[in-house]
């Protein structure tokens, strides 16, 4: 992805066989004078052999020499062998040989993909699924990346040069300017070269999954025991055998308790608890363990009386810890190791040398500037204490840091116990809601032909975590919808949960399925497939048969689209702010980062919530787990929301959802605005989400 000019500076860089950086055995002004002397003499061959092929080939070939050659100079190392001799063979000029290559390439690699992700997907699948207690194999399984060495065997083989000689490499700015008028052969050229943009050696490759998987153990075990969290007084305010995971189900839990009567002490307690896991003096004794009682707000802990502890708690041995020693800083620790795992894969990657980078530039092909900005369009718009104002006068009280969650925007809601009465009676396990799927997307707008189509491709787990899609890669093969369901059938939250993962498997079937080219298959970047289950997720309650749409629930959704897009996007900022220094501070211990997370949350606190959510200053902005077990993913909600909303403005206007789902699902892995402008006719924009929240708060 890097352009001719920058050739020579690269070459500098690397070395003149495109090595990673290194420490010259000269010195002084000589090492100067050596290096000056190498780059020339490799931009003078590498001159003189395209002019050799353009001789060969002709003068229509010059452009895709120039460019092939100069992709596969920035990658080729010494022990390569000869470029000159490689490039002569595998130049393909003859545009019939060319169709046939790129065909062989797409076909080759939906299989090698495919199977790939199936293999990793089971060496995952006890630490991702209920299947029974986790073993001690199991962690060192999730481990293990099959796909660690492909890149660089493909390299190493060769079919990567080939790639990066006959097919463009291109700048996300080459994309945004050009992409509109590519055809759709050229976007899938474009993402064939785009998977050998880089050069990460396996053994980097390993580590990053190791340091992933590590954070995702830890994640995905980190639960509370609810009825043992008690008030201070002693009392027990949550339900008996209410196991939490942090921050999914706590959240939740949260957003539950609007509409109970003794709800805002249960949500100031779930607060507490969030702070405690933020700053890391939540007692370790307390996590996952129902034989301790703990009192958050003096955060003093307790063993818990015989009849407290639940029927069906696992089994301990030992006694639990006592001395109120707080949790090491793991939450940290696992969190700084998928930093340093990341910083190994920067010098391969001189078109975007951070994970930060990376991040915007590559994975969501949307430069991080402009994605800052809209958040913070949203974040000091106008529009927060008018919204602000509006929820007061519903709560009758001033708003509080526990209003960040703020649920009441649903018109006719429930009560979430008479909610989860309904789903656990009609889903008591994972196999229930499969089978009712055909219905719910019916009730989506599918037809019924489709809706039988889309659940015979889609398989479903109970979940370890709180839940995900896990997308398949490779025609034939199934996503998997996963969702906790606990042993009394799956509560609404787990409800929820599903039906979001829903639509994220459905958009994961058409995209494979139903795209015109494999290489495309996916959508541009996780905000939209994100913003395609919110599509879904909104309308939970209609698929229970609980509400239908109206004016009013359109207020309504306006209104909480927004409170929500508000409320991430601070969260989105923290994640990001948390990487930059940790690039300013690399050599930073686990408590440097907990001290620095803390004040980051607390400033974006001060900056943009103090002002409508009151209260003292809280890093309570810091407790989503993304940050810890998918590091720089939290930007993908807040802009996931700004492109659901356009989404759904168009659905109102064409009134169809199941089909216009389908067609915008299908067209695949482009950059964001091509995909976004031909779902809805405009580039991704905040303007739609404000325009429409101004207009429902003018409605009396």
């Amino acid at each position: 992805m890097l352009r001719l000019a920058g050739l020579a500076v690269f070459l500098m860089a690397c070395g003149p066989a495109g090595d990673p950086p290194k420490q010259r055995q000269a010195s002084g002004g000589l090492a100067k004078v050596q290096e000056q002397q190498e780059v020339q003499e490799d931009v003078a061959g590498l001159a003189a052999l395209k002019a050799e092929l353009v001789t060969t080939h002709g003068e229509p070939a010059r452009a895709r020499i120039d460019r092939g050659v100069d992709q596969v100079a920035r990658l080729w190392r010494a022990e390569d062998g000869e470029l000159a001799a490689f490039v002569r063979e595998h130049f393909i000029a003859d545009p019939a040989q060319l169709d046939a290559t790129f065909a062989r390439l797409e076909q080759v690699f939906e299989q090698v993909d495919g199977y790939m992700h199936a293999v990793g997907r089971e060496l995952r699948r006890a630490s991702d699924v209920d299947v029974g207690p986790l073993l001690a194999i199991d962690p060192l399984l999730a481990a293990v990346d099959p796909a660690a060495h492909l890149t660089e065997d493909l390299f190493a083989a060769k079919p990567g040069f080939v790639v990066l000689l006959n097919f463009p490499l291109t700048t996300l700015a080459e994309r945004d300017a050009d992409g509109p008028t590519y055809t759709r052969r050229q976007w899938a050229e474009v993402r064939l070269a785009g998977r050998f943009a880089r050069r990460v050696p396996g053994e980097i490759r390993r580590a990053a999954a190791q340091a992933s998987a590590e954070a995702d153990r830890y994640i995905s075990q980190y639960n509370l025991w609810m009825h043992h969290v008690v008030d201070a007084r002693g009392d027990r305010p949550f339900p008996s055998g209410l196991r939490l995971i942090s921050h999914w189900n706590l959240r939740d839990e949260l957003k539950g308790r609007y509409g109970d009567p003794a709800g805002l002490e249960k949500q100031r307690i779930i607060v507490k608890v969030m702070e405690r896991i933020v700053t890391q003096t939540i007692p370790q004794a307390v996590i996952d363990d129902p034989r301790v009682d703990w009192e958050p707000v003096s955060n003093t802990v307790k063993t818990a009386p015989a009849d407290a502890i639940e029927a069906d708690a696992p089994r301990r041995e030992g006694a639990p810890q006592l001395d109120g020693a707080r949790e090491p800083d793991l939450r940290y620790a696992r969190l700084l190791a998928q930093f340093h795992a990341a910083r190994r894969e920067d010098p391969f990657v001189p078109i975007a040398p951070t994970a930060i980078a990376r991040s915007f530039e590559i994975g969501r092909e949307l430069p991080e500037t402009r994605v800052k900005a809209l958040l913070e369009q949203v974040l000091a718009s106008p529009l927060v204490p008018r919204v602000a104002k509006l929820i007061e006068g519903r709560l009758g009280r001033p708003l509080e840091p526990v209003d960040l969650w703020y649920a009441g925007f649903k018109a006719g809601s429930r009560p979430e116990a008479e909610l989860d009465l309904l789903t656990r009676k009609r889903y008591p396990d994972a196999a229930a809601f499969a089978a009712d799927m055909p219905r719910i997307l019916e009730g989506l707008g599918f037809a019924a032909e489709r809706a039988r189509w889309l659940a015979e491709h889609i398989r479903v787990d109970p979940s370890r975590g709180a839940g995900h899609a896990l997308q398949a890669m490779r025609r034939g093969d199934a996503p998997r919808l996963r969702t906790r369901v606990g042993a009394g059938g799956m509560d609404y939250k787990g409800y929820n949960i599903a039906v979001h993962e829903l639509g994220h498997n459905v958009e994961q079937v058409f995209s494979l399925e139903s795209v015109d080219h494999t290489l495309l298959m996916g959508v541009p970047n996780n905000a939209f497939t994100e913003a395609l289950a919110f599509v879904f997720q909104a309308r939970d309650l209609e698929l229970l048969g609980l509400q239908q749409p109206d004016a009013a629930s359109e207020r309504e959704r306006v209104l909480g689209d927004f409170w929500q897009t508000w409320e991430i996007a601070g969260v989105a900022l923290v994640d990001l702010a948390t990487w930059h220094w940790m690039y300013d501070h690399p050599e930073a211990t686990a408590a440097d980062l907990r001290e620095a997370v803390v004040r980051i949350a607390e400033e974006i606190w001060d900056r943009y919530y103090a002002p409508v959510l009151g209260g003292t200053t809280t890093p309570l902005l810091g407790v989503y787990s993304h940050m810890i077990s998918y590091p720089l993913y939290l930007a993908d909600y807040p802009i996931g929301h700004l492109i659901a909303f356009q989404i759904e403005e168009h659905l109102h206007k064409v009134g169809r959802l199941g089909p216009e789902f389908e067609r915008m699902a299908s067209f695949g892995a482009v950059t964001p605005d091509v995909w976004m402008t031909h779902a809805t006719g405009a580039p991704v924009s905040a303007e739609p989400l404000l325009r429409a929240t101004e207009a429902a708060l003018a409605v009396p």
